[in-house]
């Protein structure tokens, strides 16, 4: 693999990162299916629980489970793609997240529902990518959610 074909791989793997996050927050959490392999999962702590959503039906289901009214931002840093084949790469990326449930506009936040006090986030802690590219595409194989700090989310105050 030459230096551009790196890079692209590299930025490639960075847009589903930020886009994952983006289709929480700001689109249709069921959506995030979309962006993982056939047989991709995604995996929450503790590790080895059972924790686990499996396949892009089961991964619809469970983002699409998100409580009405659930307001939230995750905010993403250091994000570090390593290619590790023409085909796969890792990544690890930093994040926090600030979320409150039972905000009357949800998740697009905004108008009419007001805005939510400032608190501190709800989580911060970092996710475990392996990406793989199937048909030219980019997607997710695998996400580890990791949370050495996390807490309950809060109910909106009004």
């Amino acid at each position: 693999m030459d230096s551009l074909q790196r890079l692209l791989a590299e930025h490639a793997c960075e847009r589903l990162v930020i886009d994952f996050v983006r289709r929480l927050d700001l689109g249709e959490p069921s959506s995030v299916a979309e962006l993982f392999t056939e047989d991709g999962w995604w995996e929450w702590p503790p590790p080895g629980d059972g924790r686990r959503a499996e396949g892009r039906s089961a991964l619809a289901a469970y983002f699409g489970s998100r409580p009405p009214g659930r307001l939230s931002r995750r905010v993403m840093s250091n994000i570090l793609v390593t290619v590790t084949g023409p085909d796969t790469a890792t990544a690890t990326s930093y994040f926090q997240t600030y979320r409150v449930d039972g905000h009357p506009t949800g998740r697009e936040g905004g108008s009419g529902g007001g805005t939510v006090p400032a608190g501190p986030p709800v989580q911060v802690g970092h996710y475990e990518d392996r990406f793989r590219r199937v048909d030219g595409r980019w997607l997710l194989a695998s996400r580890s959610l990791v949370l050495p700090f996390g807490g309950p989310t809060p109910l909106a105050s009004g």
